[in-house]
């Protein structure tokens, strides 16, 4: 097992890169290791956080625990057909360079979430989802192990009530479980997803008239590149607030009062209204708060743009709940999980 530090700046494992400590830091590189941790005075003592690619957080305070960070890697091929091929992937995985493995290999189904931050044992806990396509579409069971026991269980699409960036590990079971591995089903005729309206117009900007799977990629790719900010250069987690959905009847209401309203139907007869556009509106697009920006691209995405904390994040997004209420009438719901 690897040793337990103490005192670990935590900015270099959250893409925040917001600069918190946490009381004792560890990782494991397989399942034996994070039972041979459980059997440790300062797991048994302490709370715990399991860190994987540290793209979805916010740490608002230093942590006053143990974090482990997942570094469990590995990809295996465990089933195949004529049509299809069933992969265990393991937690630590760098998500986007298991999209580029499944590329290489022409195994289709996750193409349109390339570029995504952070490792694979966070995608079925958010049902990450990009471009028309959610992981939900693609998953077929998770691996975990109990954090009180360590007993390994099997969780079936079923038992992970997937929903809108939701699943059973952000809340029910919040803290209660490390994914060791996910199996995912993909096919091996691509069906090409380019329902998103931006990824048609890049493919066009492109010249590619009958895409693969990789002009696909590249398309979101070129897409997100433009929009989005690289963690590497400007800390941020992503889209940062959820894209609200509404009945028809609000939608209408919204609509009449604002006619460029973005939204989107949906199978329940309801609307998913654009969180970054309802933002954008209330003139807080580029808007900085002690360090912290809406950023200048894309208004659903909050940035560390000067050193700024965590705290100080947290209170922009407070302040952008409360400005896109008081115009829209509308509840707006973080995305990121918020640490302190």
């Amino acid at each position: 097992m690897a040793s337990i530090l103490e005192n670990v700046n935590l900015k270099p494992f959250n893409t925040f890169g917001i600069e918190v400590f946490c009381s004792y830091f560890t990782e494991v590189h397989s399942e034996e290791d994070f039972i041979a941790l459980l059997q440790e005075p300062v797991y048994i003592q302490n709370k715990k956080l399991i860190l994987g690619g540290g793209s979805n957080v916010l740490f608002t305070a230093n942590f006053d625990g143990l974090v482990i960070k997942n570094n469990i890697k590995g990809i295996e091929l465990v089933d195949e057909t004529n049509t299809h091929v069933t992969l265990r992937v393991a937690a630590g995985e760098i998500w986007h360079d298991l999209v580029m493995w499944c590329i290489n290999k022409n195994y289709a189904g996750i193409e349109n979430l390339s570029l995504i931050p952070g490792c694979v044992g966070a995608s079925p806990m958010q049902n990450i989802g990009a471009y028309g396509v959610e992981i939900k579409e693609v998953f077929h069971q998770l691996e975990a192990l109990s954090m009180e026991a360590g007993k390994k269980e099997i969780f079936s699409k079923e038992a992970c009530e997937f929903g809108y960036r939701e699943s059973v590990f952000k809340h029910k079971y919040k803290n209660r479980y490390i994914i060791t591995a996910v199996n995912f089903i993909l096919k091996k005729n691509p069906e090409i997803n380019t329902t998103y309206g931006a990824i048609s117009d890049e493919l066009r900007n492109m010249q590619v008239q009958h895409p693969g799977i990789r002009d696909v990629s590249n398309a979101v790719m070129n897409i997100r590149r433009s929009k989005l900010p690289d963690p590497k250069e400007t800390g941020n987690a992503g889209s940062f607030f959820k894209n609200p959905e509404v009945t028809a009847d609000f939608y209408e209401q919204l609509k009449q009062r604002f006619p460029q309203l973005v939204a989107y139907p949906l199978a329940s007869g309801g609307y998913k209204l654009a969180a970054g556009w309802l933002i954008e509106q209330c003139g807080l697009k580029g808007f900085a708060f002690n360090g912290a920006a809406v950023h200048n691209k894309q208004a659903l995405v909050l940035v560390n743009k000067n050193h700024c904390t965590g705290a100080d994040v947290y209170e922009l997004s407070s302040l952008v709940l409360e400005k896109v209420f008081d115009t829209f009438g509308v509840t707006l719901e973080r995305e990121v999980n918020i640490i302190g």
